[in-house]
């Protein structure tokens, strides 16, 4: 891990990601990137043939982003860490894929307003498909933490064997933070399985693993995202981490409601992991 990116509105929330990032930058030599974008409402521009520079809006909302990075990037905690920043005009959801692609980022850190929803540039759809779309993992931090542990690490699936890769990302996540992994298949009404056969589709997918610290994990309930919920708070979870690919597999996880179920509503940081 050498690449983070934090996209940043300048929030509250915003900050509760750059200090994580800093913690990551310091722990593992990383540099950060921080990228704040101008959405413009592009019904009213002509994007061809007229530059961002020369958009009112966009030149206040320029000088008005760079005075607030000054100010970010003199903080006490960035203080050593190599750190770039840039402001782009774009639509928010595309915008950071395509700087993520053109960087060639490790992970991105992304801060929320928890239960209440996103802020800013994080609200509504954007953030979903940022989550269900990046081909890196996505951190998102819910609150202020002094220090980011991993000590337990929740990783939902429904451990079908399309899904390796994201295990094979969760575990060089893991093994940076020594963490315990908790495999955890959610039994729901519409979709159950016997314990038996859980366990025995959950010891198959991991076979080809050296990771050994880890538990094998069955929960009932209502529905998947009240499931990963739910086990977390059990067990106090340090972190919720969720394979996605498309609209594949796990990634009914994240239609509809259902991502927003699970990244706005946990007390946690949740990481996702993309096939």
């Amino acid at each position: 891990m050498k690449r983070i990116l934090v996209p940043t509105d300048f929030s509250k929330e915003a900050e509760f990601a750059t200090k994580i990032a800093a913690q990551f930058a310091n722990k593992f030599n990383c540099e950060i990137y921080f990228l704040h974008i101008i959405d413009l409402p592009t019904g009213e521009v002509d994007q061809i043939n007229t530059p961002p520079s020369e958009i009112p809006e966009a030149l206040f909302f320029m000088k008005l982003a760079s005075k607030r990075f000054d100010e970010l990037l003199n903080a006490d905690y960035l203080e050593g860490i190599t750190v770039h920043h840039s402001i782009k005009t774009n639509s928010t959801f595309t915008g950071i894929n395509e700087t993520a692609k053109e960087l060639n980022i490790d992970m991105i850190i992304m801060g929320s307003h928890g239960a209440t929803g996103f802020k800013e540039i994080f609200i509504g759809s954007n953030t979903e498909k940022v989550v269900r779309t990046s081909k890196v993992p996505v951190l998102v931090i819910k609150s202020s933490e002094k220090e980011f542990k991993v000590n337990n690490l929740v990783f939902a699936s429904d451990f079908l064997i399309d899904s390796i890769h994201t295990y094979e990302q969760a575990v060089k996540f893991a093994k940076k933070f020594n963490s315990k992994i908790h495999l955890l298949l959610v039994n729901t009404p519409n979709n159950f399985s016997t314990s038996a056969n859980a366990s025995k589709r959950i010891q198959s997918f991991i076979d080809s693993s050296d990771y050994t610290n880890y538990t094998i994990n069955i929960h009932n309930d209502d529905t998947v995202e009240k499931g990963i919920l739910n086990f977390s708070e059990q067990i106090d979870a340090d972190i919720i981490g969720i394979s996605t690919h498309g609209r594949q597999g796990i990634a009914h996880f994240f239609n509809g409601s259902i991502s927003e179920d699970i990244v706005n509503h946990a007390i946690r940081p949740v990481i996702t992991f993309k096939i």
